[in-house]
């Protein structure tokens, strides 16, 4: 049943890879170009570095969108655009105004006027009506030039040709108004005039859409959009020859006729499945790299899916970026992807796969070899400073060195290019130094992917070590004999890991965490008995084995209760590995109780990891040398040898990747923090 679940379990596995595989790939191509990619980068200003381009086929040099715009405009404002004249409304306007005049009784603006007065206001408002409506009053405020050309409709009729400053606007009417009176020096009846004229005055003109729209559209569709056509074998630049004016416009031309050629169909599925074969390949170098020299992180699903969804949402920020503006793509973060990594991971993992995934990103940002090489250099220098990432001091110091690479680098190419720097981009620099500052969000980052995908970084393992937090707190009330050992194993765990080049914080912490599981029972253990009485004595070998033995699943289920992360846990589990209580066996041997070898052996699993077995080291051999007396440099040296030389011949350490010579220096450390417990001096002779 267990060979069933097992099959089962790796199965599933299986499957998860490579959905996880395939999904990545398919959302980096949907994500990545659609057409095919111009061999040349260029840019304005700046030498042509390749060599002497001619025209590889026939092509049209294509104006602008700048030039386009000038030529709609231009084209716009000479087209005529038509206008309705609605010739009622002078009449009716004149009729309403005889009517206020001859009835004024009406009206209590001019019920007290005489007839002198009210003829005199009558012929003005005849002159203002009719001067106004020789123009026409348009109908609203519309949006044209006072140049644009005009032609006038009546009764469907075209009538004339003129400028659209003809027209008299609404907004200018009263100004008019008040302008013609002044003319006519009645100002003495200007409230009078206004107040009759603005009740009866309408608009008399209004645009015609349809015909308006119909004479733009069909001048705008004679527009061209090419100035010339370069033909076949045409030198377009020279090596060296800087790239602006016509020439730039000529190249752009060229990319542009080259891009739209790769969008056929045939074509367009050609450079997709092109595309594909290379963001497949790529990924599936980093999977292969994994699977044969990252075992634990090709087996960790969790560890997979965080490399895998780093890759991805780092194109999809590239193509999001180079989208809104290619300018900005030095602001983006790369070099936080290398800082997560080596968090979680290690320095190698780390490079390999920002290698690659910027190899990636220089199919989708312009200049790709500047790009890359940029990237690729900062990415050396983040792995190289980034040491003991959970100290903020360091943090700062890596992200600046990044920035410094990145503008240093920058500079270099630039004066490569031009030749000197006259015309450096400036804000370059500022986005350099946001994208150092971006950087930073690093930490967060890691915090968020530790809860997301259940891992544990340096920052963490910082946190753990803490012997103020309220699990060793707890260890040391009830088994300060525990905690003292188990501070003593950290400090030899530690020494040790920095030795062979392991992760000295997390073996550090593995090594505090480590006896947990002694707290239900205390006092069975040696080194929390302070009185000189030994419970064991009362109990039988047996009893005494099982309570021992618990000591590992009750540290796990401590463990899982207070949130450690797995990693520490694993050092719970494996600190005794595999290997017999051989006290309580060998007492029963003696008694002849023919005990069962098993029964006394703990279930281990085995160290798999070099921090888990140096852990199991320096536990067995701190716990020992308590027992012996008046230690010497000698008798440390022999018992050391002795206790590790034991765990070999069990084979505790067949697991993991630990080497002899690992081993050694693991053993002369030991040796050399033993004796400065124990202050051992050198003996000096006699006088």
């Amino acid at each position: 049943m267990a060979n069933i679940f097992n099959r089962l379990n790796i199965n599933l596995g299986s499957l998860y890879r490579t959905t996880l595989f395939i999904l990545s790939c398919a959302i980096i191509i949907y994500f990545f170009p659609k057409s095919g990619k111009f061999k040349y980068s260029f840019e304005n200003g700046r030498p042509w570095q390749s060599e002497n381009l001619y025209a590889p086929f026939d092509f049209a040099i294509k104006k602008s969108d700048q030039e386009l715009q000038d030529e709609k405009n231009k084209i716009r404002l000479a087209t005529k655009v038509f206008f309705d004249k609605d010739t009622l409304v002078l009449n009716k306007s004149l009729d309403e105004l005889n009517d206020k005049i001859e009835n004024p009784l009406n009206d209590s603006v001019i019920n007290t006027l005489n007839r002198r007065e009210l003829k005199l206001i009558k012929n003005a408002g005849v002159s203002i009506i009719n001067t106004i409506y020789s123009r026409g009053l348009l109908d609203k405020n519309y949006d044209y030039n006072s140049n644009q050309i005009v032609s006038l409709i009546v009764n469907n009729k075209q009538v004339g040709t003129g400028f659209f400053s003809d027209f008299h606007k609404p907004e200018n009417l009263i100004t008019f108004i008040n302008n013609q009176i002044i003319s006519l020096n009645i100002q003495e009846y200007k409230p009078q005039i206004v107040s009759i004229l603005f009740d009866l005055i309408e608009s008399d003109i209004s645009l015609n859409e349809s015909l308006s729209k119909n004479s733009i559209d069909e001048a705008l569709a004679n527009i061209s959009p090419n100035r010339g056509v370069i033909e076949k074998e045409t030198l377009i630049i020279s090596k060296g020859e800087v790239v602006e004016g016509d020439k730039l416009k000529i190249l752009e031309s060229l990319k542009n006729e080259y891009q739209t050629n790769s969008t056929s169909i045939t074509n367009y599925y050609l450079i997709i499945s092109s595309y594909s074969l290379l963001v497949i390949l790529s990924l599936l170098m980093i999977i292969l790299f994994i699977r044969k020299f990252r075992k634990k992180i090709y087996l960790s699903l969790n560890r997979l899916s965080l490399v895998f969804f780093n890759i991805t949402l780092l194109v999809l920020i590239t193509t999001f970026v180079v989208n809104i503006n290619s300018s900005y793509v030095f602001v983006i973060p790369i070099c936080i992807l290398p800082l997560l990594l080596k968090a979680f991971f290690d320095s190698r993992t780390a490079f390999f796969i920002h290698s690659v995934t910027v190899m990636l990103l220089g199919f989708i940002v312009p200049n790709s070899y500047e790009f890359i090489f940029l990237n690729i250099i900062a990415g050396v220098i983040t792995i190289i400073s980034s040491d003991d990432l959970y100290k903020r001091a360091n943090l700062f110091i890596t992200v600046g060195q990044i920035t410094l690479v990145y503008m240093i680098s920058y500079f270099s190419f630039f004066v490569i290019h031009e030749g000197n720097i006259d015309n450096i981009e400036l804000f370059n620099f500022l986005l350099f130094i946001l994208c150092g500052l971006l950087t930073l969000f690093v930490y967060p980052l890691i915090y968020i992917y530790e809860k997301v995908f259940n891992l544990v970084s340096d920052v963490s393992l910082l946190e753990l070590s803490d012997t103020n937090s309220p699990l060793l707190k707890e260890l040391s009330n009830k088994a300060p004999g525990t905690f003292h050992h188990s501070m003593n194993v950290a400090n030899l765990a530690e020494s040790s890991a920095n030795e062979i080049g392991a992760n000295s914080m997390l073996a550090r912490v593995g090594a505090l965490y480590h006896d947990i599981g002694k707290m239900d029972n205390p006092s069975y253990f040696t080194e929390n008995q302070v009185t000189g009485s030994n419970p064991h004595d009362k109990l039988s070998s047996l009893e005494s084995v099982k309570i021992i033995l618990n000591h590992v699943d009750t540290g796990v289920k401590i463990a899982i209760k207070n949130n450690i992360p797995s990693r520490v846990i694993d050092f719970i589990k494996t600190h005794h590995g595999t290997n017999v209580i051989y006290y309580f066996y060998e007492k029963d041997v003696r008694l002849n109780l023919n005990p069962k070898i098993k029964d006394y052996k703990y279930n281990g699993p085995k160290p798999f990891s070099k921090e888990t077995a140096l852990v199991m080291m320096c536990d067995a051999v701190e716990a020992a040398t308590k027992s012996l007396e008046n230690p010497d440099s000698d008798k440390i040296n022999s018992f050391v040898e002795t206790i590790i030389d034991k765990q070999i011949e069990n084979n505790q350490f067949e697991d993991c990747d630990i080497t002899f010579k690992d081993i050694k220096s693991i053993k002369n450390i030991i040796k050399k923090k033993l004796a400065n417990i124990y202050h051992i001096r050198v003996e000096y002779p006699e006088i």
